[in-house]
């Protein structure tokens, strides 16, 4: 194998595969990156799986001899992410497993391992297939990946839930203090043969996705090819894959959790409320973090303040648009701040019942965006 390629383009495509590498690999081969060099098309392909994720990436640069080998993902990356700008050529000798790296600095030589035991990708049958716009994908994402959960013993709450029907997504994520519910609407969704979107309801790991949202930003497509299997799928798209293993279980009946009526309205510009919080979460105990929002519906504001005992106190006044009887009620403060950031219009809306039912935000224009928050309760 030799190829010459830019230290730039290896770095980043490197980075992406790396991702998928274990860093406590059950077999020695799962610890390196699989390295393909083609001389016909003139490409590197890159792959990492860690047998549940799996980043395969391939990108153009001068092949002169191909082959197929794997190197340890931690140290070539390490290696590669130092070397000054410019060209990179990556010379193995035949058969002997040992590649050197040459910049114009200086050299460095890599043992890898033989490609036979790294394991396939899994395929998924080239039939069952969906083109879902990025934006779409982009948007869903977003607003939902925030709210998994990360505690593995609740594993279907670790994923994002996304079902879709012809012409909308929607993407729920709970951690069961929390819910997101984003539906990306599209009336344009169409895969290439001119048929709609296919309908699934699936659940797939928040970290699978996370990797999803970085790889597409990398990339100017405009949608994503999607085929899922027996516990399988696959996202495809110019030179890029990622497939992953979807989460078995029954995700909740989180449509029935958020309320249909409320008795208490606020309207608020999101920039504002997020800096009062910001301000005062810093005197919050930092063991549960909550605030309480004290509305007043003569002054039109909303009170945010935080006692924490043997720490201090603090108080801000938001003007605010009001409707319904005052209200005292408090939230862990980083739920409220993760769900407006995400938000991204001028003005939200906070719909309220009582201090100890769940509460709703929704931006006001833009995406159609659901995130409920359910109160702390307040000690006297």
């Amino acid at each position: 194998m030799k190829l010459i390629c830019s230290q730039n383009e290896l770095n980043t495509h490197l980075s992406l595969v790396s991702r998928a590498v274990s860093s406590r690999p059950s077999h020695p081969i799962l610890a390196n990156v699989l390295v393909i060099a083609d001389a016909e098309t003139q490409q590197v392909k890159l792959t990492g799986f860690d047998l549940s994720l799996g980043v395969q990436t391939s990108f153009p640069a001068q092949v002169e001899e191909g082959g197929t080998l794997t190197l340890p993902a931690k140290l070539f990356s390490d290696i590669v992410s130092r070397l000054p700008d410019g060209e990179v050529t990556l010379d193995e000798e035949s058969g002997a497993l040992l590649v050197t790296l040459t910049c114009a600095s200086g050299r460095y030589q890599v043992r890898g391992m033989g490609a036979d035991e790294f394991p396939e990708l899994p395929t998924v049958d080239e039939s069952d297939i969906t083109h879902l716009p990025i934006e779409l994908l982009s948007e869903g994402l977003r607003g939902s990946l925030f709210a998994t959960s990360s505690d593995e013993s609740k594993q279907v709450l670790t994923g994002v839930h996304i079902v879709s029907d012809t012409d909308s997504l929607e993407f729920a994520a709970t951690d069961g203090h929390r819910l997101s519910v984003v539906q990306a609407l599209s009336a344009e969704a169409e895969s290439e043969n001119g048929a709609r979107i296919a309908e699934f309801d699936v659940t797939i790991p928040a970290k699978a996705l996370r990797e999803l949202e970085r790889m597409l930003q990398m990339n100017a497509a405009d949608a994503v090819a999607v085929r899922f299997d027996q516990g399988q799928l696959v996202f495809e798209w110019e030179n890029q894959r990622l497939t992953s293993r979807l989460l078995e279980g029954q995700y909740p009946n989180y449509r029935q959790l958020i309320p249909r009526q409320f008795s208490r309205q606020m309207t608020i510009d999101r920039r504002l409320f997020i800096s009062a919080l910001e301000r005062v979460a810093v005197l919050a105990d930092q063991r549960n973090s909550i605030v309480k929002l004290s509305m007043n519906s003569v002054e039109q504001e909303v009170v945010v303040s935080v006692d924490a005992q043997d720490v201090g106190s603090a108080r801000e006044a938001v003007q605010a648009q009001i409707s319904g009887e005052d209200l005292d009620i408090a939230f862990n403060v980083k739920y409220l701040l993760e769900g407006l950031k995400v938000l991204t219009t001028a003005e939200i809306q906070m719909q309220f019942n009582t201090s100890t039912s769940p509460s709703i935000l929704t931006p006001l224009g833009g995406v159609k965006m659901t995130y409920l928050v359910m109160p702390v309760q307040i000690r006297s």
